[in-house]
């Protein structure tokens, strides 16, 4: 039983962890305790304080993950300490931080100057001291608490399609195929939270972390965090509000580079393009309905054999002279995104010939290569069952550099964007070349596997580095950009998509798409894709895509109207969101921004969980249901006065209001006095010169 499937845990059943022994360190910057059962070394640094736990055996040891998968980008300074002990606690200070020790058993308390960070829960029970324990090893791994006020919020923990606010969740930070957006599994998630009271937690591992965020089986009142592994490493961050926190985070974690201007256009998509015939009559019809597009997309089976991927290879049988194609969609202002995966099919030569040298993951039974069996239910008609492959071994120097040169071809022929799909199949029985087992390897895999692809469009691609990755582990954000998988093709999809991207966005990664018009069980519902549409305008990058078409005409005459009118409106926002992007870039900031993060002062606007401010000055209310009424809270925080935006009309802050959109009407407010840079219509970024030209201001008045 792994810990995430662990109901009600008979914690007074535990031994208690007990302060042994506890001394300063010779460097005079971190502190060890000795707790009997295990080690604890304790250092603070400005942005708070890092605690590794380890098993006795260990305490010598320190595996240092940022040498071995690069999940930090550097460490940040550590302070030097004092340690004051007494009877029953001791104290360590350093900088502007102390932590309180309290020694049967182990507890802490963390201060900020003055101000009470983050503690062990005060939760007791009636025949112990606390309900759960403030540190513990358990048989699944390290397990400490945290204190949570009685009506605290908690943020982030990746890409999660519920409740921004994961008070009351049990979360496992592990990477799924979800196949969809309506459970708990997800396809991204790093184990990183944050309150706005001032406090985060992020758990620096590559291993699976299970959150209690004031879960009421084991307690409403405190944040249960168990990683499954012999060692936690476990940062407490100290900030001011949100934004400071994501500040902190992404210092640690690193932040994301601008992408180049041409992937914040359209990127159009399908499951799949069958042959050339049907691809380039798609392009041609783009420009014929003067649909604004940049990037059109050769999904998996669009451009390869299904049989004998991947391979780096173009279908014969369809693409007799691929230069051709790419030239022809050249010569219609279009950039080329096509996918992969890191899998190879047994069918192919070349899952023998990287057998052969090791780079692809062993069986850890037998130490032969594995070969992966995919689980055919999620295969139908169009999505046709995949033959059994090999895994490409990141961890293995020579299989990195191997995958990495293999993209200069398709780089060279043209392709300016790579779909890097998949990357969640590690299971527990496969064996690295680092000698890690898979169930160490699943989560970081796709960080491995995100950085590879990356590097290979930094190193080759003439057009600027952009990455369009599904699975995600933190640090990934480094490599942009995320989309969002593959969602139910209705309201619920679209609502939950929308989530995924503000709470990936509320956990430091800035750059988020969704499938607009939904991937799977499409009903070809006209309303939805358009509002899908609409509130894709106003995130970092756009991409309609989905089993069956996505083109706005594909929809009837209004649909393709609406859908015009929103991508026009897009490409004339591009110079204020490339200015976002350039913030994000600094301060790890996301584009679409939760209200509680944009509005770190105004409580009531927490709540509002559907609604976004996309950059810091236009609020978004998305429409999420097919009667065309949404409702959109005002902050009186930001602005006394509001305006719709580009209308003019005016509204007080500090209410709610409800509206009744006509299709082609969107829900966009801006402060009174802020200014919003336009630039242009036009049907691609090839039309700004490579420059995002701002042709006018728009500015309420």
């Amino acid at each position: 039983m792994n810990a995430f499937e662990m109901n009600t845990p008979a914690w007074n059943e535990l031994p208690a962890q007990a302060v042994k022994r506890i001394s300063i360190n010779k460097d005079q910057q971190s502190v060890s305790v000795d707790l009997g059962a295990g080690h604890l070394v304790v250092s603070l640094h400005a942005l708070g304080a890092r605690l590794q736990f380890v098993d006795t055996d260990q305490a010598g040891q320190v595996d240092d993950f940022v040498e071995r998968y690069g999940m930090l980008t550097e460490l940040p300074a550590a302070m030097n300490l004092t340690l004051n002990e007494e009877a029953n606690e001791s104290i360590v200070s350093g900088g502007s931080h102390r932590l309180v020790i309290g020694h049967q058993p182990l507890s802490f308390k963390l201060f900020k100057d003055d101000r009470l960070v983050q503690a062990s829960p005060s939760d007791g029970h009636f025949v112990r001291q606390f309900r759960l324990p403030p540190v513990a090893r358990l048989e699944q791994g390290w397990f400490v608490s945290l204190e949570l006020d009685h009506s605290e919020p908690v943020y982030g923990l990746g890409e999660k399609w519920g409740k921004l606010d994961k008070r009351g969740q049990l979360i496992r930070s592990y990477n799924h195929d979800a196949l969809g957006v309506n459970a708990e599994i997800s396809y991204k998630n790093s184990p990183f939270a944050w309150s706005p009271s001032g406090w985060g937690a992020f758990v620096h591992t590559p291993s699976p972390v299970t959150h209690a965020v004031g879960y009421a089986n084991w307690s409403q009142r405190s944040y249960g965090l168990l990683v499954e592994a012999d060692r936690m490493d476990l940062w407490l961050l100290s900030a001011a509000d949100g934004e400071s926190m994501l500040a902190d985070y992404t210092e640690l974690t690193g932040r994301a580079p601008v992408p180049p201007v041409w992937s914040l256009g359209v990127i159009l998509s399908k499951a799949y393009y069958k042959d050339v015939e049907e691809l380039l009559a798609t392009a041609k019809e783009v420009r014929e309905h003067k649909m604004p597009c940049d990037v059109i997309t050769l999904d998996g089976r669009a451009w390869q054999d299904t049989d004998t991927r991947f391979a780096f290879e173009w279908d014969p049988k369809r693409y007799s002279d691929p230069a051709a194609v790419i030239d022809q969609l050249k010569a219609m202002n279009f950039k080329v995104c096509v996918w992969e995966y890191p899998l190879v099919s047994v069918q192919h030569p070349l899952f023998d010939e990287m057998a052969s040298k090791g780079w692809l993951l062993k069986d850890r039974r037998s130490g032969d290569t594995y070969r992966y069996q995919w689980d055919t239910s999620c295969f139908g008609e169009v999505l046709t069952p995949l033959p059994d492959s090999g895994i490409v071994d990141f961890t293995h120097p020579e299989a990195f550099a191997f995958w990495k040169e293999s993209h200069k071809p398709l780089f060279d022929l043209g392709v300016d964007m790579i779909k890097a799909d998949f990357g969640e199949q590690i299971e527990a029985d496969m064996l690295a070349y680092n000698g890690d087992a898979g169930d160490k390897l699943h989560n970081v895999y796709s960080l491995l596997y995100n950085r590879c692809v990356y590097e290979a469009a930094d190193a080759y691609c003439k057009t600027g580095p952009f990455l369009f990755s599904r699975s995600s582990w933190t640090g990934s954000q480094r490599y942009p950009a995320q989309w969002g998988g593959d969602p139910q093709a209705d309201w619920g999809g679209l609502a939950g998509s929308l989530r995924g991207g503000l709470s990936w966005g509320m956990t430091g990664a800035p750059y988020y798409a969704t499938d607009v018009g939904g991937f799977y069980a499409d009903q070809r519902d006209a309303d939805l894709y358009v509002r899908w549409t609409q509130a894709a305008v106003f995130s970092a990058h756009i991409r309609l895509h989905g089993i069956g078409p996505r083109e706005p005409w594909s929809y009837g005459a209004q649909a393709e109207a609406a859908v015009d009118k929103a991508l026009k409106l897009r490409y004339q926002l591009l110079p204020y969101l490339h200015q976002t992007m350039q913030a994000a870039s600094e301060t790890g900031l996301p584009v679409q921004r939760a209200m509680a993060l944009a509005c770190p002062q105004d409580r009531a606007a927490w709540a509002f969980e559907e609604q976004f401010f996309f950059g810091e000055q236009l609020l978004v209310a998305p429409c999420l249901n097919p009667e065309g009424s949404i409702s959109c809270y005002l902050p009186a925080s930001i602005s006394t006065i509001w305006r719709r935006f580009p209308s003019g009309e005016t509204f007080a802050g500090g209410q709610v209001v409800n509206l009744t959109l006509a299709l082609d009407e969107l829900a966009v407010f801006v402060p009174e006095g802020a200014e919003i840079p336009l630039g242009p219509e036009v049907e691609s970024t090839e039309d700004l010169d490579g420059e995002l030209k701002i042709e006018r201001w728009w500015k309420s008045c």
